[in-house]
């Protein structure tokens, strides 16, 4: 019964069912190329969540992501079409994506603007900023060279890259949440910023690091998106941070901040990456994806609201028994 109670269980327990109702009608579905298949896809994603989880612990949010992304995408592309050889090309698009994301955490920093402004303006800047580049023109196929492409799709022991780097993500970022002081104070200046500060933690410069680290990996996810599709374009990964915010959300990261684990990001992301791909196999309308992460998102906020709120009736019908 404890472990039913634990949300991620309940999660995993979900994502078993909705394999277990395609699988099914169509077992190709849970083949293990296949089911390989459904996490490289979801990659981006989870990658993507890791950086805003640790964004929304801090009581921020960064909507400015999927930009970012494109924005890096975009500079690797043409980088790589300059002949700048790959060695240079994702270090640098890490560094370029952690710079965005320090622009928009020295903005909430240093003049107290709230995050969702600041990254509402910053998503429209950094999708501008394609165009000025490009023209509205499309990197293709045929204008980037084969090692660009190569990289996220060589496969080791069984799985793409890409795949390989998420997992090394979530790895890494699991022991910096739990087991360093920056992790630590992600979550308390979320959980109770007056308290943080007593504490000896600025709470500024906590979200700063947080919004650089959101950046960089968005940095990384861009060129990944870029080289493994093949094309950069402006409006590549278009609404897809509204995706992130839900892979949170669904996971049981607290919108208010200071609550949430990595385990949670990744099973929300791979939540919608399952509906994503299962969707299309059982011959139901992509349309009807967006209504089930729309419900799938109500839903857990819900929970989340009547878990926090059981706490406060106990408190209260205690105090009305005494």
């Amino acid at each position: 019964m404890s472990l039913l109670k634990s949300r991620e269980a309940l999660l995993a327990l979900a994502i078993l069912v909705l394999i277990g109702v395609v699988a099914a009608r169509f077992p190709a579905f849970v083949r293990p190329g296949n089911l390989a298949n459904v996490f490289n896809d979801t990659s981006p994603l989870i990658i993507l969540a890791i950086g805003q989880m640790i964004v929304i612990l801090t009581k921020c949010i960064d909507l400015s992501v999927a930009a970012n992304l494109a924005l890096c995408g975009m500079v690797a592309a043409l980088m790589n079409g300059a002949g700048v050889p790959l060695a240079v090309i994702l270090p640098g698009v890490i560094v370029l994506g952690g710079a965005l994301g320090a622009v928009n955490g020295v903005l909430v920093w240093k003049l107290g603007i709230p995050s969702i402004v600041v990254t509402l303006g910053t998503m429209t800047i950094f999708r501008g900023s394609i165009f000025l580049m490009t023209g509205g023109q499309w990197v293709n196929a045929h204008q980037m060279s084969e090692a660009f492409k190569a990289l996220p799709r060589t496969v080791l022991l069984g799985l793409p890259v890409m795949s390989w780097m998420a997992i090394a993500l979530i790895a890494l970022f699991g022991v910096v949440l739990t087991r360093t002081a920056l992790g630590r104070a992600f979550y308390a200046v979320g959980g109770n910023p007056h308290a943080a500060v007593y504490a000896g933690i600025n709470v500024g410069r906590t979200q700063f690091a947080a919004f650089v680290i959101s950046g960089a990996l968005a940095g990384l996810a861009g060129y990944l998106w870029v080289a493994r599709y093949a094309v950069a374009y402006v409006d590549i990964a278009s609404g897809f941070e509204l995706d992130v915010v839900a892979a949170c959300v669904i996971g049981g990261v607290a919108i208010a901040g200071g609550a949430g684990t990595i385990t949670g990001a990744v099973l929300g992301a791979l939540f919608l990456g399952v509906i994503k791909n299962a969707l299309p196999v059982v011959g139901i309308s992509p349309f009807w994806q967006m209504a089930i992460s729309g419900a799938a998102i109500v839903l857990a906020v819900a929970f989340n609201a009547t878990q926090s709120r059981a706490s406060g009736r106990i408190i209260l019908k205690s105090a009305e028994a005494r």
